[in-house]
């Protein structure tokens, strides 16, 4: 019926059930009810304490059919299964850029904005993304919390140890569609469907030669432009 009769007093949300206003209480109480017992840290609900058990587990249900690849959130895997199909259903109303998640969309239109609600208290730094501070953080503490049981390496960002596994694995997740080439990054993917597309992006802004990557000029071009040179980006990817 869309009766929403169950109103938070603190805020004026309203829900259908009394089950989930108390729920949503605990954001103002800060009621943490639901606590792991291997590392202590609580939740608001039971489901996001059965989530978190798998990291202690290992345990990660939602494969992929077309890859293999295992998560531990259903979402994960609804939204991992976009790179396969390329949908981008998030556009940005501004410069008609898609993203695969909303979030990734919430974090672009700042670009547009400005916006840099993340500052750092160590050196006044700010950043579109919490995450992005978080990880910023770790220069000035100098922590590396992400280690590979392989050789020991430790990383900032565990999207770093994802990267560093494969060179141990030998995974290679994305595949080219023209060529059926795989590589372990998708950002090598991205660069080597220009050898399909003949896309160029990357311009010399001395003498107007355009590159596929930035750092591929010759040796000879770098020599004449010396300092002076200098790379923009032809396409906005911000």
């Amino acid at each position: 019926s869309g009766e929403r009769p169950y109103k938070c007093k603190e805020c004026g949300k309203a829900f259908p059930r009394a089950t989930n206003l108390r729920t949503h209480r605990r954001i103002h109480s800060g009621e943490r009810p639901y606590e792991c017992k291997e590392c202590g840290k609580a939740f608001l609900r039971v489901t996001n304490l059965i989530t978190h058990r798998r990291l202690h587990s290992g345990e990660r249900p939602y494969e992929c059919k077309e890859c293999g690849k295992a998560f531990l959130r259903v979402t994960n895997l609804i939204t991992h299964k976009r790179l396969h199909s390329g949908e981008r259903p998030y556009e940005c109303k501004e410069c008609g850029k898609a993203f695969i998640q909303l979030a990734h969309l919430i974090r672009h239109r700042r670009i547009h904005s400005g916006q840099r609600p993340h500052e750092c208290k160590d050196c006044g730094k700010s950043f579109h993304r919490l995450s992005a501070l978080i990880t910023h953080r770790r220069i000035h503490s100098g922590e590396r919390p992400y280690e590979c049981k392989e050789c020991r390496k430790f990383f900032t960002q565990s999207s770093n140890l994802t990267r560093h596994r494969r060179i141990h694995s030998g995974e290679r997740p994305y595949e080219c569609k023209e060529c059926g080439k795989f590589f372990n990054q998708w950002s090598n993917l991205t660069t080597h469907r220009r050898i399909h597309s003949g896309e160029r992006p990357y311009k010399c802004k001395v003498c107007g030669k355009v590159f596929a990557l930035q750092n591929f000029i010759c040796a000879t071009s770098r020599k004449a432009h010396s300092l002076a040179l200098t790379l923009v980006h032809i396409i906005d990817d911000r």
